[in-house]
């Protein structure tokens, strides 16, 4: 019995209630438990370490996350675009679910209140608003299961914060777009740009190669550097795709 109530003495300290609280308004559900999402909230920066010495961070959560994420978006597109082909579904979700998008809408949601992080890490200025939406969701994952999580995702994140129409609508930039997944994948991406002068061209043919972690993936060809580049950019991204589905 005594147990038990150090347990609930515990749970409902006051900053430990209030956090449960947001967890509940936030997901629009009470936790079961509430350590996965407390969790989830812990940068690398300020790891714990656990009764067994294992680290304690949202490492491990944030990787769940983003397969939970990328496969809810995948499917909320899929269904809302009927007559779109992979190329278009492809774009759109890398859009969705860049590093950029999340850390705003992890702004907006209110997460940077409960970060856990080396108090000298100005958070705003780095990817850990947008590490711990994908840790969160994959709290409310473990947590709660994959129906609560996908309606946690579309109901919560997507109708909220993405206006899924405007984002499709936008014109293909695939440098963008390959930088926002390298973001994502936190690899880097440059691109080595060059003139080719042919004799029977006056103006000069610039070529560009596209390189992710150091690893030329594209190579493209245009009369400004500017298309040279989202030649080479385009031609990485199918690169990318073919690699996945292999």
């Amino acid at each position: 019995m005594i147990k038990p109530l150090l347990h609930i003495i515990k749970l409902f300290s006051p900053r430990r209630g209030k956090f449960y609280s947001f967890i509940r308004d936030l997901t629009g559900e009470k936790p079961v438990d509430i350590q996965p999402y407390e969790l989830a909230f812990i940068h690398k920066s300020a790891m714990k370490r656990g009764t067994d010495h294992r680290p304690l961070n949202n490492e491990r959560l944030e990787y769940l996350g983003d397969a939970m994420l990328g496969a809810i978006v995948a499917n909320v597109l899929y269904q809302q675009f009927p007559n779109k082909n992979e190329g278009f579904l492809t774009k759109t979700r890398s859009r969705i679910v860049n590093r950029g998008r999340l850390n705003g809408i992890a702004l907006k949601m209110g997460l940077g209140q409960w970060i856990d992080a080396q108090s000298k890490i100005d958070i705003a200025q780095t990817s850990i608003l947008g590490d711990a939406l994908e840790a969160l969701i994959g709290a409310v994952y473990v947590d709660k299961g994959y129906q609560a999580c996908e309606l946690f995702v579309t109901e919560r994140i997507l109708n909220q914060y993405v206006d899924l129409k405007a984002v499709a609508k936008r014109d293909s930039n695939y440098k963008s777009l390959l930088i926002e997944l390298g973001q994502k994948n936190k690899q880097s991406v440059h691109f080595i740009t060059e003139e080719k002068h042919l004799s029977d061209v006056v103006a000069p043919i610039f070529v560009a190669r596209a390189a992710v972690d150091g690893e030329v993936i594209g190579q493209g060809e245009g009369f400004s550097k500017k298309e040279a580049q989202q030649n080479a950019a385009k031609a990485a991204l199918e690169k990318l795709r073919n690699d996945e589905v292999k």
